[in-house]
C-alpha cells in the first residue's frame, strides 16, 4: 500500500506541474498581440493621408476605417482576456502586488466566464465584419456577392446562436448547483 501512495504522489506531482507547459502558449499569444498592434498601426497609417484632405473625405470610408480599427481592438482585447484569465485559471496566480490598474475581472473570471467573454467578442467581431461588408455595397461599382453575404450572415447567426446556447447552459448549470429554497 505504501508503494502505491508514493507512485500516486509522484504521478500527481508530475500532472500538477505539467500545467506550466501552457505558459509558452500564452507567450505566443503575447506575440500575436504584437502582430495585431502592427496591423492596427498599418491600418491607421493607411487611413491617415485621407484625413489630410478633408474636402475629399468620404464619410462611409471613414466609418469603414473606424470599423476596421474597432475590429482589431476587439481582437486585441480578446487575446488579453485569454492570456490573463487562461494563465490565472490554468497555470498560476499573477502577483501584481495590488496594482491599481489591475483589471477588475482578473482573477475572478472562471472558465465559464472566459467562455462567455470569448463568444461575446467573437459575435462582436463577426457583427463588425458583416457591417463592413454591407457598407462596402454602397460604394460606386460595388457588386453584391450574394453567396458570400449569405455565408457571412449564416456564420454570424451561428456565433449568436452558440452564444445564446452557452449562456443558457451556464444559466441551467448555475441553477442546478444552487440549493433549492423552501
Amino acid at each position: 500500500m505504501h508503494q502505491r501512495n508514493m507512485v500516486e504522489k509522484v504521478l500527481e506531482g508530475i500532472l500538477f506541474k505539467s500545467r506550466w507547459l501552457l505558459a509558452p502558449f500564452y507567450l505566443g499569444l503575447v506575440l500575436a498581440l504584437v502582430l495585431l498592434l502592427g496591423a492596427f498601426i498599418a491600418e491607421l497609417m493607411h487611413f491617415m493621408p485621407q484625413l489630410l484632405d478633408l474636402a475629399a473625405i468620404d464619410p462611409e470610408q471613414v466609418i469603414l476605417a473606424v470599423l476596421s480599427l474597432i475590429d482589431l481592438s476587439l481582437a486585441g482585447n480578446l487575446v488579453v482576456i485569454v492570456i490573463f484569465s487562461g494563465y490565472e485559471n490554468f497555470v498560476s496566480k499573477t502577483n501584481t502586488e495590488n496594482a491599481e490598474d489591475r483589471p477588475s475581472w482578473m482573477g475572478t473570471l472562471d472558465f465559464s466566464g472566459l467562455k462567455m467573454k470569448l463568444i461575446g467578442s467573437i459575435v462582436a467581431i463577426s457583427a463588425i465584419s458583416l457591417l463592413r461588408a454591407f457598407m462596402t455595397l454602397t460604394e460606386d461599382g460595388a457588386v453584391l456577392d450574394e453567396r458570400k453575404m449569405f455565408w457571412m450572415l449564416i456564420l454570424h447567426l451561428t456565433f449568436v446562436g452558440s452564444g445564446l446556447m452557452f449562456a443558457a447552459m451556464d444559466y441551467i448549470g448555475n441553477r442546478a448547483e444552487k440549493p433549492k429554497e423552501h
